[in-house]
This record gives C-alpha cells, structure tokens and sequence, in this order.
C-alpha cells in the first residue's frame, strides 16, 4: 500500500466536519465518516502521482502512525472511495 499511487474517486464528494470529514460517493451512495482531520489531510493530499509514503511524509504523519493509515487507505480503497 506504501509504494501505491492513489487519489479521491472522482464521484467523492469531502464535506468537512468538526471531527474530520464526510466522504460521500455519488455512484454507489456509500457514506462513510473520517474521523480524524490528519486523515482527511491525506486524503485530500493524495493526487495520483506520489507514493501513500510520498504522501504522510509531506502531510508530516509520524512514521509509528503510517499502519493506522495504511488500513485506513486500504478500507477506503475497498469501499472505492479512493482509486
């Protein structure tokens, strides 16, 4: 997942929240809660062309963290809300 190039789907709508964010895609009418704003950083900084790694590094996700993230990113790739 590290060395994975990903970006938001481009049926995903982000609405910020004051816990994080609402991803909602409109194709597949999933919903689904970020629950912490470092994560909605990344999602939001993920653009297709650098590495998930590339990626927390820039946003400065502290690198014991980046598991919690790789999961986080492998659900919502699952769910399509990232490709």
């Amino acid at each position: 997942m590290l060395d994975a190039t990903l970006t938001l789907h481009p049926q995903v709508a982000l609405r910020p929240e004051p816990f994080g964010a609402l991803a909602y895609h409109y194709g597949n009418r999933k919903l689904i809660f970020l629950k912490h704003p470092d994560v909605v950083r990344v999602v939001e900084s993920l653009d297709g062309t650098a590495t998930v790694a590339e990626t927390l590094a820039a946003c400065h996700i502290d690198e014991a963290r980046w598991p919690s993230f790789e999961q986080a990113l492998t659900n919502l790739q699952t769910s399509e809300m990232l490709q």
